[in-house]
């Protein structure tokens, strides 16, 4: 069973949690250090993502991904974006041809 509702949930989440105090949220702390620092953690979670694949342990690669997902979520969140924003595009891609998809955007 999918829970969309959980990302629509995390993306409220983060947003509150962007300028909040750096001493009481990882999110707000985060963002404190800039978008550099986020995008140095997204980086450092797509890594452990590619390892814990060649691995072969799948609940590892399951947390990364988990991991990879909230940090990118982060880094939507530092720009003004919403999870909704990426399902929209999702939707729209839906029951196009990747190399169609790929060819539209030149």
């Amino acid at each position: 069973m999918i829970d969309a509702g959980i990302l629509q949930r995390l993306g409220e989440l983060l947003a509150s949690r962007r300028d909040a105090d750096p001493n009481t949220s990882y999110v707000a702390s985060l963002c404190a250090r800039g978008e550099d620092a986020i995008l140095r953690k997204v980086l450092e979670e797509a890594t452990e993502c590619l390892l814990a694949s060649r691995q072969g342990d799948k609940l590892h690669l399951v947390r990364e991904v988990a991991d990879l997902w909230f940090h990118s979520m982060v880094l939507l969140a530092w720009h003004g974006l919403k999870p909704d924003d990426v399902l929209a595009e999702l939707r729209r891609r839906e029951g196009i041809s990747g190399i169609d998809e790929k060819a539209s955007r030149g």
